[in-house]
């Protein structure tokens, strides 16, 4: 994934500087929005545990993301726009070329049951606080044990309420097609992010847990390449390759947030695309 990631920002970087070359379109002053639906990809990741009585780790772990299967109920009920996995922005160019923009990135995590791992740490027999009594086969000590994790006594877990990245762009746009009515046209861009990332995770640990409230877990960094469409003068559709890395350091477990919580480093890609309003100045040189 990193090695993915790297690759992505040099070619955008390339192509970005080899398009400056194309006669310029102007969007200074230019605000903008879009909406859009994503699907995303985890990298195995280690997954520490803590609280009273119990501290910790399970490695590489596998998870996926969580498609809506596409319905007119799901995706054009305005009730409903928020249940897949979906992507939101609002920008400004303050440049011909340069883009400042905010937004939410609500992608789905969910860890893959009864899958096979290691685990190293220490589990008591009784942990948290009410007590919670642990099945004897999870007590111990361990270092790097083979482990099956069971996810109907030992552990469920799974951002599926929402794994929210938040966070600002500045992002660079090329002009590299223009059509002979000066409306119609294909942008290259190449951008970074950095922000927040606020889960709702549904986590069960020990049989004891719930689908916890939204949280302010941690924060992440981001890049990104892609394409937009200028349909009209007001509407466009972007399309667009991600890659990135949260580290989430309280995320909410058994629902008794000021004792137990987990940690966990993550690397992302991401895929989306988005139907977006421009307005504000529009003009070609």
């Amino acid at each position: 994934m990193q090695k993915l990631l790297f690759i992505l920002i040099l070619n955008s970087l390339i192509f970005s500087t080899l398009a400056q070359e194309k006669k310029p379109y102007s969007r200074k002053g230019e605000y903008y929005f879009f909406w859009g639906y994503n699907r995303s990809e985890y990298a195995k990741s280690d997954i520490s545990f803590h609280g009273k009585g119990y501290d910790f780790t399970l490695k590489d772990v596998v998870a996926y993301d969580l498609p809506i299967p596409f319905s007119t109920e799901e995706y054009f009920d305005i009730t409903r726009l928020s249940i897949p996995q979906y992507n939101f922005r609002v920008g400004y160019f303050f440049n011909d070329h340069w883009a400042v923009s905010f937004g939410s990135d609500h992608m789905k995590y969910i860890m893959v049951n009864d899958q096979p791992t290691t685990i190293t740490g220490h589990i008591s027999a009784q942990v948290s606080d009410p007590a919670i009594n642990v099945n004897s086969v999870y007590v111990g000590d361990f270092n790097n044990t083979p482990f099956i994790i069971n996810s109907k006594d030992f552990l469920k877990y799974e951002h599926s309420d929402g794994f929210n990245y938040a966070h600002f762009e500045i992002d660079r746009y090329d002009r590299i097609w223009k059509a002979k009515n000066n409306i119609q046209g294909l942008d290259w861009l190449v951008g970074v992010g950095a922000g927040t990332l606020i889960p709702r995770t549904e986590a069960y640990l020990f049989t004891m847990g719930r689908n916890n409230h939204f949280n302010f877990a941690g924060y992440g960094f981001s890049a990104k390449t892609g394409l937009r469409l200028d349909i009209s003068r007001r509407l466009f559709f972007q399309t667009d390759f991600m890659g990135g890395f949260v580290r989430l350091n309280n995320v909410h477990t058994t629902g008794r947030d000021d004792q137990d919580y987990a940690q966990q480093s993550i690397w992302f890609g991401q895929f989306y695309g988005a139907l977006g309003y421009k307005f504000g100045k529009n003009r070609v040189k």
